[in-house]
């Protein structure tokens, strides 16, 4: 007898990842291994496991042509390719640290899901015509910049804290709260501006974000209890997140997240017989959207979430301002 897949791992069932986020509550004894095994592998993935989307939802022949539609996907599937790849590799250091089974077993699965996620958005890439065998150097190449500026200090930051400092939930904030909980609204943007112009893309981002939910609330019910447990660490908590929210504010992302939403911008008017009165979010139709406005959203979406799993935690909301980082 096959087992319940959990409706938030469920394709159909799973909200999307604001709601998720915002809404669920998720501890590391319920997603452990066999949940894995049962609600991820044998739900999120049935049928999907390979490539991230079904067989029948397709890649559109216009995303392999050269334009700056096809350029702004190249980019932001490459730079989360890798983001995702250094993400695994961070998550190795959790595996090692934490502090008990329930732990140890979600931390594996999320460095699986990473992983995952990361060969997953490779392999697209290889969809829009990148050729394999040069894929991993091309990636590395129009992700340079990006990986120095953006991503090696946010690395070298978590690492400080969870292996050089061996502070297990410390990195546990600095991984969910910083790090995917800026990056999750930006996964939800992709879902929702790709889902109308490729099927494959669509499918893609939407797995990529049920686990993401699965990430966040789990990391947030482990911080949660660890405070309630230790009160006299919450000031070193509020630390780590003041130190986060400043390195935040001086690494360049926006810049390339500007670029990308560009192209897209150009690209989209060229196809916007295939996306029509679709909304990016509610009343909003996405062709009457800007990359700044489509940003400026994601930034917003951010803000909501952070409302509402740092009340979850009992910690105060102002820590992650760029005031009270200051």
């Amino acid at each position: 007898m096959t087992a319940p897949v959990a409706p938030e791992a469920d394709w159909e069932k799973a909200p999307g990842l604001l709601d998720g986020a915002k809404e669920l509550t998720l501890g590391p004894e319920e997603c452990d291994l066999a949940y894995w095994f049962t609600s991820v592998a044998q739900g999120t993935l049935r049928d999907r496991g390979a490539t991230g989307h079904h067989a029948d939802a397709l890649t559109p022949d216009f995303l392999k042509n050269p334009g700056p539609l096809r350029e702004a996907l190249v980019l932001e599937f490459g730079f989360r390719a890798l983001a995702e790849e250094l993400a695994t590799r961070l998550l190795g250091h959790y595996v090692s640290r934490a502090p008990g089974i329930p732990e140890m077993e979600f931390y594996a699965t999320q460095l699986i899901d990473e992983a995952r996620h990361a060969r997953v958005f490779r392999q697209h890439l290889v969809d829009l015509g990148v050729p394999q065998k040069t894929l991993l150097a091309e990636i590395d190449a129009m992700a340079r910049d990006y990986r120095a500026r953006v991503l090696d200090p946010v690395v070298d930051f978590t690492l400080d804290i969870v292996r050089d400092q061996g502070d297990f939930a410390g990195g546990v904030a600095v991984f969910a709260i910083i790090i995917e909980g800026v990056l999750a609204p930006a996964a939800e943007l992709s879902e929702r501006k790709w889902t109308p112009l490729s099927p494959a893309t669509g499918e893609i981002s939407r797995g990529t974000a049920i686990d993401e939910i699965r990430h966040l609330t789990v990391a947030s019910t482990i911080l949660r209890d660890h405070v309630r447990a230790h009160p006299e660490y919450e000031p070193r908590l509020l630390e780590i997140l003041r130190s986060g929210v400043r390195l935040w504010d001086e690494i360049p992302d926006r810049e390339f997240v500007i670029h990308r939403e560009e192209l897209f911008q150009q690209g989209m008017h060229a196809h916007a017989d295939l996306i029509g009165d679709y909304e990016v979010w509610p009343g909003v139709k996405l062709l009457d959207t800007t990359a700044e406005q489509r940003y400026d959203m994601a930034e917003q979406w951010t803000d909501e979430m952070a409302e509402v799993r740092m009340a979850y935690m009992g910690l105060p909301l102002g820590v992650l301002s760029s005031e009270g980082g200051a």
